[in-house]
């Protein structure tokens, strides 16, 4: 009988990074394999220890499992970005528990944690909702970085409308009305304009 659940997400395969410490624990090798598991759920796996084995495979995964302590994650998170963006999964067993004591406070970042003694219901629910976190947070970063350059534009505008307003004796309201003209008249966004107006300011004032 196939289970409603698996049959529901989008997520199918994946592939598992083991690092040299953990890929030859005798729990790697025997029935809590994270691969014998998984597969066990109807995933399909590949198994890569170094980068230039997980690039090759991750085009193909829909997540990424880490066999490893948690002090390695945030790195290999970030070599995985370069190549796709994708959910992280920690295996959380004894061996890397043990290995991540010093890590409790630092600031990692995992989509989900999946141990060898769950069940494959928990295994597939924790899978799908790892899948809507990294959407989630794909989402947020996004909305951030527009943020981010909504106010570094209203920067450079707000100091252009000061040198105008200056340079010409007019109000703020008046020179920013001239600012929306010029990039008009120009073809450009009203930012570019300002940018362009501040620096041939500050290049003058450097030159006096």
């Amino acid at each position: 009988m196939k289970d409603p659940i698996k049959e529901r997400l989008a997520m199918h395969s994946l592939l598992l990074i083991q690092n040299g410490r953990t890929e030859n624990d005798t729990e790697a090798r025997s029935e809590h394999n994270p691969g014998r598991i998984l597969e066990a759920c109807g995933y399909v796996t590949w198994t890569a220890t170094g980068e230039e084995q997980a690039s090759h495979f991750i085009r193909d995964a829909d997540a990424t499992l880490l066999c490893m302590p948690v002090t390695e994650i945030e790195l290999w998170r970030q070599k995985l970005l370069k190549h796709k963006t994708a959910p992280v999964l920690w295996w959380c067993t004894s061996a890397t528990a043990d290995l991540s004591v010093t890590a409790c406070g630092d600031n990692v970042i995992v989509d989900g944690i999946l141990s060898p003694y769950m069940h494959e219901q928990e295994i597939h629910w924790i899978l799908h909702f790892s899948s809507r976190q990294c959407f989630e947070r794909q989402q947020w970063h996004k909305e951030k970085e527009q943020l981010l350059a909504r106010i570094e534009e209203r920067k450079w505008i707000d100091m252009a409308k000061g040198i105008l307003s200056k340079a010409k004796n007019i109000s703020e309201s008046e020179a920013y009305d001239l600012l929306r003209k010029q990039a008009m008249n120009e073809r450009k966004r009203m930012v570019d304009v300002a940018t362009s107006i501040v620096k041939v300011y500050q290049l003058l004032q450097d030159q006096t």
